[in-house]
């Protein structure tokens, strides 16, 4: 069935960018339930008490997602992501360079907002971590293949991809490379978590955006500008 798409293959040993939720400024989760501060411990007790026991959450958090906890992994417009439908497994997603992450980020940030808050005329502000991530893994390589598979960087519809990122897994393969749908660079989709290892801090990110305009500023460092994106490039 994906005989021609499959025939490449990548002996890749590199570092992958993966770009997550995250913020700037460490701050207390339930403060703003309560100013007591048993209270508070009390909430952190039982918020650790369900949460899935890891030793690096880092790598193996979206392994989990679809497993056993199913509806954070699934996006907001209950389509799941490129190559899972968010149901039976998770995918760790990460790019060849910051870039890359940076488009593929926006734009579901930015669907996100425009989902939840699409009449606000003001700043709302997205904090991002990035960070290296090692990979040692034998991964098919999907890159040109787009010419012979259109529906590979479909925008829209992750159904085609959806298909074969089960067949693979259930193939049991350790991931794959392809193009990103959002601009030039490359993403890498891992199936497995034990080809991951060596999580390194790499920099923190600030989306800003307004959702009456077509534009979402990106800040590296606090207040000075590194990229500008007009989402509607990315859909």
């Amino acid at each position: 069935m994906y005989a021609d798409l499959l025939k490449d293959i990548v002996d890749f040993h590199d570092d992958l960018v993966r770009n997550i939720k995250g913020i700037r400024v460490s701050q207390h989760l339930f403060d703003d339930l309560s100013d007591d501060p048993e209270a508070q411990a009390l909430a952190v007790a039982a918020e650790s008490a369900d949460r899935l026991p890891s030793e690096a959450p880092l790598i193996t958090r979206p392994f989990d997602y679809g497993t056993v906890v199913t509806f954070p992994f699934v996006n907001f417009n209950g389509q799941g992501t490129r190559f899972s439908d968010g149901l039976n497994y998770g995918v760790w997603y990460g790019s060849l360079d910051v870039e890359t992450t940076v488009h593929e980020t926006v734009h579901r940030w930015h669907e996100f907002i425009m989902d939840s808050f699409p009449r606000e005329d003001r700043e709302i502000v997205g904090e991002r971590r990035v960070f290296h991530a090692r990979c040692d893994a034998i991964l098919i390589d999907l890159r040109g293949k787009e010419r012979r598979e259109k529906r590979l960087l479909d925008r829209r519809d992750c159904r085609y991809t959806q298909q074969l990122g089960r067949y693979l897994k259930e193939q049991n393969q350790n991931g794959l490379l392809v193009h990103s749908a959002r601009c030039r660079g490359t993403n890498a989709a891992i199936f497995t978590p034990s080809v991951l290892s060596r999580v390194r801090d790499l920099c923190l990110l600030s989306y800003r955006m307004n959702p009456t305009r077509d534009l979402v500023r990106v800040e590296r460092a606090p207040g000075r500008k590194w990229l500008e994106i007009r989402p509607s490039s990315l859909r």
